[in-house]
């Protein structure tokens, strides 16, 4: 080890806080020996030792076993430790592991994680390994604490986002019900009360494996599971468990797909809830009808409702009104968020003279991001079914598609005197473009990518755009056809982006607009199906050509519910796990 680290380390220590229990190296910014690859995170996952919450365990620096010395000396040194902080440092395998056996002696643990604590008997009551990484293999990683006795007096879970997946939520949720059943045989039961699991893709079936074990609990007084792309059978899994959760305060639910189903599902429940102080169903889709039953779900009960937050749900007029109105006697609530819906100026002045007159006008949010009255009303009452129609055709698009396109397979016509086969008339570009199809881009011959791309103006956006979807709707999982949609979506892309006039944040805004996930003032139709350009998108991002500033933005709007992404579920976790990794 260099003097220069060793001094550093010195200084670092010398920083180090000590008081009511705790032991802090928080924010030192240890980092030492860097790693030469990311084995590292694999290898602290199957040890389970893992004492490093809100950091990032892949692709760490290490703080060696040598500097850990001083680290463990005033571990040991430190009577009746209750917490060890080591956020904002990186720790390597080798300094795990020492670290790890130091506190094997410390029974006192209150916040840490590994099987030293489960070897000292320690009772967790709070376990945080939020902002790590770790997928559904950390998962596992830590398994064997949950189902511990260590894990019995825990109160608080947060595991916001981590990657876990469906495969992790379901583990997870195993591993709660296990801890539950053991500590129940031990008279005291698990008493889990926080619960955090944002932005880790958890979608229908992690969402209802884990409401399985909420139910199961039954403690819980804060759920906050925000962006997991759920839709309404996880939302109405969820709100079934919720109902067995009598001291619920707290549900945060942002940036799920609730529709009326789930909304409906929701409201009945927390008509039986009386403890609740927050609800967060901001960007959850919930719709005029979804809103009215929240509203009489508000209007029966939650007397100690402090927020509601109903934003950007394309709720309209009438159901906006219903609920300010369903708050008048709410006489704890702080807050009301009703922007981002297709309101109105002249809905939105109603909405503040109701409250008004309530003495409440102050709780309204802004609404200047209202989106306006639509002009085309629908039928509330046929919305939820118009959406699953919509995603069954879109299914059915989908596999029409696929199937006309293996109709266009060029096939031998046989002539009722001879059988001679009819050659397959020549493909040119221009021919391809118009009506693609998988058979005419191998037709182009091996050349297809440098034709596509010499032949397509990259200084226009709009028409690059156009002929990227229209090289990604060919896509197929079959080699021949997946490497030609690679190969000429790379031409294309590669001569796009290394043009210096060529507007890459112009590029993926068109991009989501014809996708459908982007909303714009001219009428655009979408693509009917997103899995050729979400699997093609996939591969784009881990090129050398394609500008890591656009991953973010990628990233935020495929996160976000929607039903065209909904039905290609596999291209969409491909693309999320692809860009998560970048």
């Amino acid at each position: 080890m260099a003097s220069e680290d060793i001094t550093k380390l010195a200084e670092s220590l010398a920083k180090t806080k000590v008081g009511g229990g705790q032991l802090s190296f928080k924010g030192q910014s240890l980092k030492l020996n860097t790693a030469e690859d990311g084995r590292v995170e694999r290898v602290l996952l199957d040890q389970k030792v893992i004492v490093l919450p809100k950091m990032m365990v892949k692709r760490p620096t290490r703080l060696s076993a040598f500097a850990a010395e001083e680290v463990i000396k005033q571990i040991e040194e430190f009577d009746g430790l209750e917490a060890l902080r080591l956020e904002g440092n990186t720790v390597g395998v080798e300094a795990a592991k020492v670290i790890a056996k130091a506190l094997e002696k410390k029974c006192e643990l209150k916040i840490s994680l590994g099987d030293a604590l489960i070897t000292a008997g320690a009772q967790l009551v709070e376990l945080d390994l939020s902002d790590n990484a770790f997928g559904p293999d950390g998962v596992r990683g830590f398994e064997a604490l949950l189902k511990s006795p260590a894990c019995y007096t825990l109160q608080e879970l947060k595991l916001n986002n981590c990657g876990m997946g469906i495969g992790g939520g379901k583990i997870l949720a195993a591993a709660l019900k296990e801890c539950h059943r053991k500590s129940s045989a031990q008279g005291k039961p698990l008493a889990l009360k926080i619960f955090v699991a944002g932005r880790n893709r958890l979608e229908n079936d992690g969402a209802t494996a884990l409401a399985e074990a909420f139910g199961i609990i039954g403690t819980l007084e804060e759920v906050h599971m925000p962006q997991n792309g759920i839709n309404h059978p996880g939302i109405t899994a969820l709100a079934q468990a919720f109902a067995i959760n009598p001291l619920l305060k707290v549900i945060n639910l942002n940036d799920n797909t609730f529709t009326e189903k789930g909304a409906v599902a929701m409201a009945e429940t927390l008509k039986a809830l009386r403890q609740i102080e927050v609800i967060n169903f901001g960007d959850c889709l919930v719709r005029s009808k979804g809103a009215v039953a929240i509203a009489d779900a508000v209007k029966e009960g939650l007397h100690k409702l402090k927020e509601l937050n109903l934003s950007f749900c394309e709720i309209k007029r009438d159901a906006a009104l219903t609920v300010a109105e369903a708050i008048e006697d709410k006489a704890e609530l702080e807050k009301l968020d009703l922007n981002g819906n297709c309101l109105g100026e002249e809905v939105c002045e109603q909405l503040h003279e109701i409250l008004e007159g309530f003495n409440m006008a102050a709780v309204l949010g802004s609404l200047s991001d209202d989106e306006g009255e639509e002009d085309d009303d629908e039928e509330d009452e046929d919305e939820d079914e118009e959406e699953e129609e919509e995603e069954e055709e879109q299914q059915q698009l989908k596999e029409r598609g696929e199937e006309e396109q293996e109709s266009l397979t060029p096939k031998k016509i046989i002539d009722s005197q001879a059988s001679t086969p009819v050659p397959s008339p020549p493909v040119d570009v221009a021919t391809f473009l118009a009506f693609p199809s998988p058979e005419k881009l191998l037709r182009l011959g091996p050349k297809c990518s440098v034709l596509i791309a010499q032949q397509t103006d990259t200084s226009d956006v709009e028409k690059v755009v156009a002929t990227l979807l229209r090289i990604s709707s060919v896509f197929k999982d079959e080699a021949p056809v997946k490497t030609a949609v690679h190969e000429t979506t790379d031409a294309l892309m590669k001569k796009a982006f290394s043009s210096a006039t060529f507007n890459s944040d112009a590029f993926i805004t068109n991009l989501l607009i014809h996708m459908g996930l982007l909303k714009s003032e001219d009428k655009i139709k979408a693509v009917p199906s997103l899995y050729g350009i979400l699997m093609t998108l996939n591969h784009m991002v881990q090129q050398d050509y394609f500008p890591k500033s656009l991953a973010p933005v990628l990233s935020a709007f495929v996160t976000k519910p929607h039903r065209a992404l909904d039905s290609c579920s596999f291209a969409r976790h491909m693309l999320l796990q692809t860009l998560h990794q970048l």
